[in-house]
C-alpha cells in the first residue's frame, strides 16, 4: 500500500472511531456527529481507493463524484450509489440548525457505514476489523 494511501486509511478509521463512540455513548450520544463522521469515513476511504489507483483526487466531499471516479476500475461499486447519496444527505442535513439526527437515522449511518468500509477494506487488501 502506498504510504499516502495508508494515511487517507488512518484518517478513515479515526471518524469510524468516532462513529462507534458516538453509538456506545451512554449520556448525550450526538446523532448528528456520528452521521457525519459516518459520511467522512467512507469519504476518506473513497479516496484511499482513488490514491492507491494513481486517480487525481478531485476536492469535494460528495461521495458520489468519488465513486464515478472509481467506477472504469470497479464496475460492481454501481451498487453503492444509493447508499452514498443516503450517506451524503446525513452528513449535510444535520450540520445545520432546523434538523437533528434521530437514533434511527445514526443507526442506518453507522449501518452502511460499517458495510460499505468492509467491503473497501477488501478492495484495498486490509484485513477485516
Amino acid at each position: 500500500m502506498k504510504p499516502l494511501t495508508a494515511e487517507w486509511v488512518a484518517k478513515a478509521e479515526g471518524d469510524f472511531a468516532c462513529v462507534q463512540r458516538e453509538w456506545r455513548a451512554r449520556k448525550n450520544p450526538n446523532w448528528d456527529a456520528l452521521c457525519f463522521h459516518a459520511q467522512q469515513c467512507i469519504e476518506k476511504y473513497l479516496k484511499a481507493c482513488l490514491q492507491e489507483n494513481a486517480v487525481l483526487i478531485e476536492k469535494t466531499h460528495n461521495l458520489n463524484v468519488l465513486l464515478e471516479l472509481l467506477l472504469k476500475k470497479y464496475p460492481l461499486m454501481e451498487e453503492w450509489r444509493t447508499p452514498l447519496l443516503q450517506l451524503n444527505a446525513y452528513a449535510v442535513a444535520f450540520r445545520y440548525p432546523g434538523e437533528s439526527a434521530t437514533r434511527i437515522n445514526a443507526a442506518h449511518a453507522r449501518s452502511l457505514c460499517t458495510t460499505i468500509r468492509c467491503a473497501l477494506r477488501e478492495v484495498l487488501k486490509i484485513h477485516p476489523v
